[in-house]
């Protein structure tokens, strides 16, 4: 399946899962069948490539996902820097493994806006730590569903 559009998703149907990868970690977060809410699901710490792609592709199939939405960390001004390159080889690898649908979705900004959340909700550092990566998974999968209701 590959790469996939926005209207290759909104002819789709089922869960998502959506991914906040970062260097040290990744993060996830699965949304209802209807596609209505996404709520965290768990944060892998990252090892080797091929041991992380086994655990984020059973989740996957765990989950009885559709689609796989991952975080594209696009550069303020609109630019692709390194971290770009480094999801698309990613995503190019992960697709040699299992011929999964994949969606890139520009995550700017997710990753500060979900510190604000927790620190005004008075979050100790270390729950923050914890959480911070499967909430901006959950908060780029949920504005990729309230697109697809737009």
């Amino acid at each position: 399946m590959a790469m996939i559009t926005l209207d290759d998703l909104r002819s789709s149907t089922g869960a998502l899962l959506g991914l906040d990868p970062g260097t040290k970690t990744l993060g996830l977060a699965i949304s209802d069948r209807t596609r209505l809410i996404a709520t965290p699901l768990e944060t892998i710490t990252r090892e080797k490539f091929v041991s992380d792609a086994a655990k984020l592709l059973a989740l996957y199939k765990a989950n009885e996902a559709s689609a796989l939405i991952i975080g594209y960390p696009v550069n303020m001004d609109g630019s692709l820097g390194p971290r770009t390159q480094s999801v698309r080889d990613f995503c190019t690898n992960l697709l040699r493994i299992d011929d999964v649908p994949i969606f890139l979705w520009d995550e700017r900004m997710s990753t500060m806006a979900v510190t604000r959340t927790m620190i005004s909700a008075d979050m100790s550092r270390k729950k923050r730590s914890e959480n911070v990566d499967k909430l901006a998974a959950s908060y780029i999968l949920q504005g990729v569903l309230d697109r697809l209701r737009a």
